[in-house]
């Protein structure tokens, strides 16, 4: 999803665009390739190892790319996903590209969906591809479902995108059967990590609102709770059978979801209401899934909070605020998943980026840098991670000149990187 405001930084831009060039021409080394799709098409960057500095890495890639909102990666980082949404009501597509061992895409094969892709997911196996999805009715200024959401589940085969092996309806009927005709737009999807046998690795989790009951300035036709959070358990062949007690309220207008490494927490974003909300993860060790409220949350964030990333060790959470374009830091407390805000050395939570970010990542190579990508402020900001309190700290030249609104990043480490988090 993206949330957008009209205004831009072009001072700021073309400081970073003259700094990048200068950057192109030194030689670096890269520890990770971030991704970053626009209008413009999915430009590659490399990130210096000690800097976190960024530099461009061959001419961008526009094949296959229209009005990109998500992509994902397989995690043997072999395969890249992108999502783009269709022009009116017509559907969007998710196309596939394989990840060359420098970095390079190259666009393999084109899934045609009969509506639009707002968020992705993939199993840690690699043998599904998750899209949440909806008929819209209206894109711009508000994304707008005609019907209802749905997730599906679709098989992967040497990263290639095949049939859909599952779908599920997002309803609330089992809420309420007043609630059984809401339309529920969804928002994000975020698939457990997968630890075989165990079946904590075999659910699914997927943020929506409902769209009867979340119209601000607008008439309400249903009394239902706006936001929730389904969640599914997956069975054999990738079926997908709702949890017994989903979905579970998430707030006012949920915007994104994130689990953490270690299948215990789950966190979302109210966009609407500036908070994180937090979940535990409980019976992790019977047919079903719940999710539990953690007692002291949710936890303030700045305003339109729209991306959330767990670090690899999962130890830190950052959240992108669309609106101050800002990131919030958080710490998390092991035994109990309670994010503890982290102060940066100007002894504050927040951190700025350029102009509105919409989509956050943290490098999986080292788990020591976050990059944003800003939509209006058509770049990519960077800062460097503390590796005791998870505070950030501006990165070399930051931010980085993408193309024409940025909307997408995801990053994958280059070469062989054991995953631990270096001191500053």
């Amino acid at each position: 999803m993206k949330f957008s405001k009209l205004r831009q930084l072009i001072p700021v831009l073309s400081v970073g665009l003259l700094v990048a060039t200068l950057l192109t021409a030194c030689s670096i080394t890269s520890v990770d390739y971030v991704y970053v799709a626009s209008s413009s098409g999915i430009q590659g960057y490399a990130a210096d190892s000690q800097s976190g500095a960024l530099r461009t890495f061959e001419p961008a890639v526009t094949s296959g790319v229209s009005s990109p909102v998500a992509m994902a990666v397989t995690s043997d980082y072999a395969n890249l996903y992108l999502a783009n949404l269709g022009a009116g009501s017509s559907g969007g597509t998710i196309v596939h590209y394989a990840i060359g061992l420098n970095g390079g895409l190259t666009a393999k094969d084109t899934l045609t969906l009969g509506d639009n892709p707002v968020s992705l997911a993939v199993n840690t196996a690699g043998t599904y591809l998750y899209v949440v999805s909806c008929s819209s009715s209206a894109i711009s200024p508000a994304f707008l479902c005609s019907t209802t959401g749905k997730l599906t589940g679709y098989a992967l085969s040497s990263g290639a995108i095949g049939t859909a092996a599952s779908q599920s309806t997002l309803d609330l009927s089992g809420v309420s059967s007043a609630y059984a005709t809401d339309i529920l737009v969804p928002t994000g999807v975020s698939v457990l990590a997968n630890n075989g046998s165990n079946i904590v690795g075999n659910a699914v989790y997927v943020t929506a609102y409902d769209q009867s009951a979340y119209n601000p300035g607008g008439s309400t036709t249903s009394s239902a709770n706006p936001g929730w959070v389904f969640g599914f358990t997956i069975g054999s062949g990738g079926s997908l059978t709702p949890s017994a007690e989903s979905p579970y309220q998430a707030g006012v207008k949920p915007a994104a979801i994130a689990a953490d490494p270690t299948d215990r927490f789950v966190y979302v974003t109210d966009y609407a209401s500036n908070e994180l909300i937090g979940y535990t993860i409980l019976d992790i060790n019977t047919p079903d899934i719940h999710l539990n409220f953690m007692t002291s949350g949710p936890f303030r964030t700045g305003s339109e909070p729209s991306a959330i990333v767990i670090d690899p060790r999962g130890k830190f959470i950052y959240v992108s605020n669309a609106l101050d374009s800002t990131i919030s830091a958080y710490a998390i407390t092991q035994a109990t998943g309670n994010p503890t805000a982290a102060v940066n050395p100007t002894g504050s939570p927040f951190n700025t980026t350029d102009t509105e970010p919409v989509a956050i990542t943290v490098d999986p190579a080292l788990g020591r840098f976050v990059f944003t990508a800003n939509e209006e402020g058509n770049s990519v900001s960077g800062f460097r991670l503390n590796s005791t309190s998870g505070a950030l700290s501006p990165t070399q030249s930051t931010p980085y000149p993408t193309g024409s609104k940025p909307t997408a990043l995801i990053s994958i480490p280059h070469g062989n990187h054991a995953t631990q988090l270096v001191t500053p």
